[in-house]
């Protein structure tokens, strides 16, 4: 119903945010990627997806249209709604989501609030496909970085939650770092966390 929204951002809160548009405020679900990209009282454009309940209607608006889509993709999960959907963004990046994903990373998806083993599981085996052929469609580099790399990746946050590191932090900054340098090792891997965090 509902494609964008551009207008004044009147509102900004960590979970939800208000776009005046024509006059109308607009009151938007958002996640906290999207958050930290919104500027309060500037003009704003968002990409929005309308949810209807029978309880409830709810407008989810996104900064990108990658997160949008991956937001549709998690959505279709069973066992996952909009509000899980938007906690797995506000958590992961949605790098991080796809790394996960692809990589079978159930630790990292379970790190989530309010995603258990079964859910985590489930995630994987209904969108790694479907992220695999996403990639492969628009060239995209950095989950195809993931699915080639994710054993480095799995050994390199192993490493570092040995040494006591959070996961969830650690899996960030590892995340990006292979990102920016495909086919790193898992000794440079560790070695730039180690300086990092």
């Amino acid at each position: 119903m509902f494609h964008h929204l551009r207008g004044k951002l009147t509102e900004k809160q960590h979970t939800h945010a208000v776009i005046e548009c024509g006059g109308v405020g607009y009151l938007v679900h958002i996640s906290l990627h999207t958050h930290a990209r919104l500027a309060l009282n500037q003009e704003v454009f968002v990409y929005t997806h309308f949810v209807v309940r029978e309880d409830a209607q709810q407008l989810f608006g996104f900064s990108d249209l990658r997160e949008l889509h991956i937001f549709k993709q998690l959505i279709s999960v069973s066992g996952v709604g909009p509000n899980t959907a938007r906690v797995i963004l506000s958590t992961l990046s949605p790098d991080e989501t796809e790394a996960a994903i692809l990589g079978n990373d159930l630790r990292t998806l379970k790190a989530v609030k309010g995603i258990g083993v079964r859910t985590a599981e489930r995630i994987i085996v209904d969108l790694k496909d479907k992220i695999t052929k996403s990639v492969q469609d628009s060239g995209t580099t950095i989950t195809g970085m993931a699915a080639a790399d994710s054993n480095t990746r799995e050994e390199a946050l192993a490493a570092l939650e040995t040494l006591g590191y959070v996961r969830q932090t650690a899996a960030k900054l590892v995340t990006k770092f292979m990102v920016e340098n495909p086919g790193t090792s898992v000794e440079a891997i560790i070695k730039h966390a180690l300086k990092n965090l």
